[in-house]
Order: structure tokens, then sequence, then C-alpha cells
């Protein structure tokens, strides 16, 4: 089993003070016979007319040296997960988990804002200190 991040209780307890309810801790997934994990999958019920939201959360820490080889991880990853999801599981919207330190300076540099447009990922801005969810960005 993949090693866990090491903001990954962080991240779960902030989508839980939100009302997510986890589901998956990780979110196994099988396509084309490749097994994959994504760090969290969570649902919440939105209204009752409405039923219920489920999300998929790839959690990085963005603390090595080199924040660009970090990012070509993580957006290597998150599409092959937004593929796998889309075949298995379309209903839920996959997020990349990021620290608000490094969306505040790296995720805000013109060439990642443009990849992040470009491959429209979607955005969970977490406080590791606070454990909470400070943004949502889709």
């Amino acid at each position: 089993m993949p090693a866990r991040d090491i903001f990954h209780d962080a991240v779960r307890k902030g989508l839980e003070k939100e009302g997510w309810v986890i589901t998956d801790d990780p979110l196994r997934i099988r396509s084309g016979r490749v097994d994959m994990q994504i760090d969290l999958g969570a649902e919440r019920i939105i209204a009752a007319e409405k039923g219920e939201e489920k999300i998929a959360v790839e959690i990085k820490s963005f603390i090595s040296p080199s924040n660009i080889s970090e990012f070509h991880t993580a957006l290597g990853q998150f599409l092959n997960y937004r593929v796998a999801l889309e075949e298995q599981q379309h209903d839920r919207i996959l997020y990349l988990a990021v620290p608000q330190g490094a969306y505040k300076t790296f995720f805000n540099l013109p060439f990642v804002e443009t990849v992040i447009d470009r491959f429209q990922l979607s955005l969970l801005v977490y406080d590791p200190n606070n454990e909470v969810i400070v943004e949502w960005k889709k």
C-alpha cells in the first residue's frame, strides 16, 4: 500500500468538519486492468431534493525542494484518476488537495495557472495546521 501524504489526516478532518462522510480511505478503483488508489472518497447530502454529492481527493503536500517535480507527479496522477473515474464512477468529482502555502505561492505562478486552466483541475486548498478546508476551486 502506498504511503500516506503527511497531511492526509488534516485534509480528512477538514472534510469531516464541512459535513463530508469519508466513504473510502483510500478509494480503490480499477480501470483497464490497472489498480489505482486515490487518497480519499467522500460524500454528503446536498439537500433532500438534490441527492448526494460525491468526491475523490488526491492529497499533496508540496514540501519537497522541487515544487515543479511534485506538480508533474500530481498532474499525472490527477489525469489518470480522472479518466478512471469517468469510466467507473462518473458521478464523482476529483479534487487535487494542496496546502494553502503552496497555493498562495507556487499555484499562482502564470505557468501553473495555465496548466490548471488547460487541464481543468479542481483544487481543494487546505490549512494543514488548523485542519480546515480554505477554498474549493472548480
